[in-house]
């Protein structure tokens, strides 16, 4: 079987109106389907419903005696910072627990950055001209957001499939002094659902960087969300916080964590992990900012997730809901895209997303035609800085929100614009 790339124009010529027959059949079906974030869907959130019931209203003190309900306990109650001590393997006193959105704390660190400096600094940063983040492409668009809002230009290194390209950023870092940092997100790296690998984590803190105070925000949304309980099919990490120490480096990494794909999405808690100079720095201003996060949400949580185990028991759960629907994206895109030699994807082990890539110079036509289709796909582009992908050829996919009989539906509807695209593109080749 030929790939499309071996076809002659006319054979192209007849694909193209076997696709367009598809297409417009998949057109006239009127549809309705979102795929554009990788939000829990209302099976998921149903899970942690039974979650306010478990607070005594009589009793509304932390395990110190605290009153949940008053002022107080700044740094997030003990039995919080406790679970996520668990989840992250780091020592609870090293640990501050805030409200919902790890990105809010990730914002609030890099402004206290921009305003304050960094230990092992000169100035702040806001002092320093035309400074520079490094951005693992494809990525998180909302990490660039936040480092592009707050007057950073953005530097794209290639993610591999064991990290970022530690070549390309070991040689950036060394000597650009304005660099002053990188996003990570280590295990199911969004989009592509990769893993760092030890070796690349140990570069990371122990590379030799021209800014001093250069910082890694190390951001492990994805820590407990496997899709399978086998443990041989996880990802795991080792501890970055201790690697830096050990490198010598002790005050590079800041990390991150939440419960919002763990519980209620909108209504969780977050987590900031680094070591005792950077916590007791961070603490000072953080005592300023607020006088204590939602201390009820707190006390909900850890009624509801007392310990590591609990948490792997609700998360073996979401997994079950979870896995059927990215099997089924896998199995669309193997059966549409078999032999056809324009598009490859990843299949992820954990994390909420697929990452797709079609032939370059496609991907923003394919998400155009999607849409007319009327299925609606994160943007092309938008996993890269500035939403520009050099190659126009990344398409992520978000499966954890519809329904596994829409994903059937929109993920046929996505492969049949990609064959469409490419089609298209290589006859005006």
């Amino acid at each position: 079987m030929k790939t499309y790339l071996e076809l002659s124009k006319d054979e192209l010529q007849q694909t193209l109106k076997i696709l367009e027959i598809r297409y417009n059949e998949l057109k006239s079906r009127n549809l309705a389907l979102d795929m554009t974030r990788g939000k829990p869907s209302p099976a998921q959130l149903d899970l942690a419903n039974d979650m306010p019931s478990l607070l005594d209203t009589d009793n509304l003190k932390s395990e110190d005696g605290s009153d949940c309900r008053n002022y107080g306990v700044p740094y997030g109650i003990m039995e919080c910072r406790k679970l996520f001590g668990e989840i992250l393997d780091v020592d609870p006193s090293l640990i501050t627990v805030g409200n919902n959105s790890s990105l809010q704390l990730m914002y609030d660190t890099l402004s206290r950055s921009l305003i304050y400096g960094e230990l092992g600094g000169e100035k702040p940063w806001a002092q320093i001209p035309n400074r520079k983040w490094i951005c693992p492409v494809p990525g998180y668009d909302r990490h660039f957001l936040v480092t592009e809002t707050l007057g950073f230009e953005l530097i794209a290194v290639p993610l591999k499939e064991d990290g970022p390209d530690m070549d390309i950023v070991e040689k950036l870092v060394a000597e650009d002094p304005s660099i002053l940092g990188m996003w990570a997100m280590p295990l199911y790296s969004n989009p592509d659902g990769y893993i760092y690998s030890e070796e690349v984590c140990k570069r990371l803190v122990s590379m030799k960087t021209a800014a001093p105070d250069f910082r890694i925000m190390w951001d492990n949304a994805y820590v407990v969300h496997h899709l399978y309980d086998d443990v041989s099919k996880q990802g795991k990490l080792p501890d970055i916080l201790k690697l830096a120490c050990e490198a010598g480096n002790p005050n590079r990494v800041y990390e991150f964590a939440s419960t919002s794909k763990i519980s209620f999405a909108g209504s969780g808690i977050a987590c900031m992990a680094a070591n005792e100079e950077n916590v007791k720095r961070a603490r000072k201003y953080l005592g300023v900012q607020a006088i204590c996060p939602n201390k009820i949400v707190q006390l909900m949580h850890a009624k509801y997730l007392p310990n590591l185990d609990a948490v792997k028991n609700i998360m073996s759960k979401q997994a079950e809901l979870l896995r059927p629907k990215f099997e089924m994206v896998l199995k669309i895109l193997n059966d549409e895209f078999e032999g056809s030699g324009v598009a490859h994807w990843n299949e992820p082990l954990g994390g909420y997303f697929v990452s797709l890539f079609v032939l370059d110079g496609t991907a923003k036509e394919t998400v155009r035609l999607a849409k007319e289709c009327g299925v609606a796909l994160t943007p092309a582009g938008a996993t890269y800085p500035y939403g520009k992908d050099p190659n126009d050829s990344n398409i992520r996919i978000a499966p954890s929100f519809p329904s596994i009989k829409d994903i059937e539906v929109a993920v046929t509807v996505l492969a049949v614009c990609a064959k469409l695209s490419a089609v298209r593109k290589l006859l005006e080749a």
